[in-house]
């Protein structure tokens, strides 16, 4: 049976290598962004269907959703991987835009948790993972809405990790650990240059999770090259 995938907030870099490996795979490959002009190119090469979706906003997710049930593709499996960075001195932050931070890191994630969580619920099975960041666990200085942000993020994998795993739903939370290669980057091009992450092999340890047999399933990884510190 064909597999229907949801990428939230697709673009470049991870989300890209995501697309690409899940068409691979020959899942039903499904894009979500603001803007989906960018996404022009990547639809091309993959076979994706691009949706306009702000994830911040209740009635954009859920018409997302609504879309995707009428084509009878409601998906098996969900990556949500937007997020706002946010930096400044704790007195200079401008709370209005500390709060929009807060709606696409943390809150999107909850909305689109929430839609898939119901239509997987009905069918008994399907998968949900949060794209995290360092920051999901260490609050660095002058980083303190991103940081809100992925800690929200993690709360919320794991919280639904526990709530859902027995519903045959698995629940995944990633800590990238480290920056994501991205086209033009200079690092990581070298043999041995592993400064980046490959975007390739990050997707590869999200379709493995996505695989696990669910007597063995993992609620959280973390992935770093191995000259990052940590």
């Amino acid at each position: 049976m064909t597999e229907t995938a949801l990428i939230v907030g697709a673009g470049s870099g991870l989300s890209a290598a995501l697309a690409r490996l899940f068409a691979k795979e020959k899942m039903r490959v499904n894009l979500a962004a603001r803007d989906t002009e960018k996404l022009v190119p990547l639809v091309a090469e993959t076979g994706a269907r691009a949706w306009r979706c702000d994830a911040s906003r209740r009635e954009e997710v859920d018409a997302l959703f609504a879309a995707l049930d009428a084509e009878g593709g409601a998906p098996d499996l969900v990556v949500y991987n937007p997020s706002r960075r946010l930096a400044g001195a704790i007195g200079e932050l401008d709370p209005d835009e500390v709060l929009k931070a807060l709606l696409v890191s943390c809150y999107g994630g909850f909305l689109a948790a929430q839609a898939a969580a119901q239509r997987m619920l009905t069918r008994g099975h399907g998968t949900i993972l949060f794209t995290g960041a360092s920051a999901s666990i260490k609050g660095y200085a002058r980083s303190a809405p991103f940081a809100m942000g992925k800690f929200g993020l993690r709360g919320l994998a794991q919280s639904l990790a526990r709530e859902l795993a027995p519903k045959n739903i698995h629940v995944g939370h990633f800590v990238i650990d480290g920056g994501i290669r991205q086209a033009g980057d200079a690092r990581g091009r070298q043999p041995g240059d592993d400064a980046l992450l490959d975007p390739d092999a990050i997707a590869a340890s999200y379709l493995h999770v996505h695989r696990q047999h669910r007597s063995a399933w993992t609620w959280e990884m973390e992935l770093r090259p191995w000259v990052e510190k940590f």
